[in-house]
C-alpha cells in the first residue's frame, strides 16, 4: 500500500469507527474526516477539493431528499396512524398475533418510507397495546426485535425504501425494476422464515396468559385514540397520486430519454409539495433531512478521497487472487460485507462496498451482486442494535413508553436485548443473500 492509501484509509476507519461508538457525534465526526481527507488528499497530491467534490454522487441526495419530503407529506396525511388502527384490529390484542401483524405492518411501510420515519408512527402504537395487555421482558425483546428486522427488509425490498437501495438506483447499478423484482421476492423470503422461526421455534409469547378482557380493553383504547384520527384526503391524495406517477415514470420511461431516476423524484416531489401549496412550503422550509444529508455527502467525500487512491482497484484485485471460484469470492464478500456492517452501519459500508462490487458485476452477473450485497447490507443492519439508525431510535421510544410487567418491573430494549433476534435475523438474512447469489449464478450458468 502507498503512503496515500494508508493515511486515507486511516482518515476513513477512524471516522467509521468514532460514528459507530459516538453516535451522538456522528454528523460531527465524519464532517471532520471529511474535511481531513480533501487537506489530506490535497497535500499528498492523489487530488483537490474540487475534484472530490465533482466525483460526488449528487443524485442519490436527490433522491433521498426527495423522497424524504414524500414520506413526510404522507406521514402528515394520518395515513400511518390509520394503518397503525386497522394493525391493531387485525391483532385483536393477542400476544401471538400482535408480533406477526406488527411486523409485516412495518416491513410493508418501510418498502415506501425511511425507516425513522416508519418506527416514529408505527412503534409508539405497539408500545400502549404493550402496557395495557401485560406483559414480560422475552415477549417485549423478541417483539421489538423482530419489528427493527422487518423495518430493515422492508427498506431493502424496494429501490426507495432504504439508502443502499436508493444509492445502487442513483448510480445507475440497478433499474428501478430489475432491483424490485429480484429484491422484493428475496426480502419476502427472509421476513417469512424469520417470521415462521419466531412462532416456531423461539415462541416469545410461551407462557404468557391468554386474557381476552385485556385484549379487548387494549383494542377499545386504541380505538377510542384515534376515533377522531381521520385519513387527511387533501394531504393524502396528491402525495399518494404523486409518488405512484413516479413509480409510473421509473417503470416505464425509456432510458434512451435520458430520465433518470434523481429527476423524476425531484418532479414528482415538486409536484406533491405544489399541490399542498401552504404544507409543501414549510416541509420545502423546515423539514429538510439535513442531518442526513451532510453526513451521507461527508461520507462519499471520504470514500472518494481513498477511491482516488486506487485502494478499492487493490481489494478487488486481492478478492480476485482467492484461490476460489468467482462463486466462491462472491460469497466471501457478501459475508464480509454483513459483518463490516454489523460494525459500521449500511451508509459507510455500503458507500465503500460498492466500489469493490462494480469490480465483482464485471465478471458475474450484476443482479447476483448488487442484490446481494443489498441483502448483506441488511443483514448486518440487524446483527446489533447499533448497527442501523433505527435501533438507538427503537430503544429511546421504548424507554419513553415506560413499559411495565405484571409486577410492575421495568421492562428494557437495549443492546443485549436485541442481540438474540439480531444473531437469527442475520443468519436468515444473510443465508437468503447468499442462496440467492448462488441461485442467480446457476441460472446464468
Amino acid at each position: 500500500m502507498t503512503q496515500a492509501q494508508i493515511i486515507l484509509s486511516g482518515i476513513l476507519l477512524l471516522a467509521l469507527f468514532l460514528q459507530a461508538f459516538l453516535p451522538s457525534y456522528r454528523v460531527l465526526v465524519v464532517c471532520a474526516g471529511a474535511g481531513l481527507s480533501c487537506l489530506a488528499t490535497t497535500l499528498l497530491g492523489v487530488a483537490n477539493t474540487s475534484r472530490i467534490l465533482a466525483e460526488v454522487p449528487w443524485d442519490v441526495l436527490i433522491i433521498l431528499v426527495t423522497l424524504g419530503l414524500v414520506s413526510q407529506l404522507l406521514a402528515a396525511s394520518r395515513l400511518f396512524d390509520r394503518l397503525a388502527l386497522v394493525a391493531t384490529r387485525a391483532s385483536r390484542g393477542d400476544p401471538h398475533r400482535l408480533t406477526l401483524v406488527f411486523a409485516v405492518a412495518m416491513y410493508g411501510v418501510s418498502a415506501v418510507v425511511n425507516n425513522l420515519t416508519a418506527l416514529v408512527l408505527v412503534l409508539p402504537v405497539l408500545h400502549v397495546l404493550l402496557r395495557l395487555g401485560g406483559t414480560n421482558q422475552r415477549y417485549v425483546s423478541w417483539t421489538l426485535g423482530v419489528l427493527l428486522v422487518a423495518c430493515n427488509l422492508g427498506g431493502a425490498a424496494t429501490p426507495i425504501g432504504d439508502f443502499p437501495a436508493i444509492l445502487l438506483l442513483g448510480r445507475g447499478s440497478m433499474t428501478f425494476v430489475g432491483y424490485l423484482v429480484n429484491a422484493g421476492p428475496a426480502t419476502l423470503v427472509a421476513l417469512g422464515v424469520l417470521l415462521l422461526v419466531t412462532a416456531l421455534v423461539v415462541r416469545p409469547a410461551k407462557g404468557m396468559p391468554r386474557d381476552p378482557i385485556s385484549a379487548g380493553i387494549a383494542r377499545a383504547v386504541m380505538t377510542a385514540l384515534h376515533r377522531r384520527i381521520t385519513l387527511d384526503r387533501r394531504i393524502f391524495w396528491p402525495a399518494a397520486a404523486s409518488l405512484l406517477l413516479m413509480i409510473a415514470a421509473w417503470l416505464f420511461l425509456p432510458t434512451s430519454l435520458g430520465v433518470g431516476p434523481e429527476l423524476v423524484c425531484w418532479l414528482g416531489a415538486s409536484l406533491a409539495l405544489l399541490l399542498n401549496r401552504g404544507l409543501g412550503e414549510r416541509l420545502t422550509r423546515n423539514g429538510l433531512e439535513a442531518e442526513a444529508v451532510l453526513f451521507l455527502l461527508s461520507l462519499f467525500v471520504m470514500v472518494g478521497a481513498v477511491r482516488d487512491t486506487g485502494l478499492f482497484e487493490l481489494v478487488a484485485r486481492s478478492l480476485e487472487r482467492l484461490p476460489l471460484s468467482g462463486a466462491g469470492q462472491l460469497f466471501v464478500f457478501l459475508l464480509f460485507a454483513g459483518v463490516l456492517t454489523g460494525l459500521f452501519s449500511a451508509g459507510p459500508s455500503m458507500a465503500a462496498l460498492l466500489e469493490v462490487a462494480e469490480s465483482l458485476a464485471k465478471r458475474l452477473p450484476p443482479s447476483a451482486v448488487y442484490v446481494g450485497l443489498a441483502l448483506s447490507v441488511c443483514a448486518g443492519s440487524s446483527l446489533f442494535l447499533t448497527a442501523a439508525t433505527s435501533g438507538p431510535l427503537a430503544q429511546a421510544l421504548t424507554e419513553r413508553a415506560d413499559i411495565r410487567d405484571p409486577e410492575g418491573r421495568p421492562l428494557r430494549f437495549g443492546f443485549f436485548d436485541f442481540l438474540p433476534t439480531g444473531l437469527v435475523g442475520f443468519a436468515i438474512i444473510e443465508a437468503t443473500a447468499i442462496g440467492y447469489a448462488a441461485w442467480v449464478l446457476a441460472r446464468a450458468g
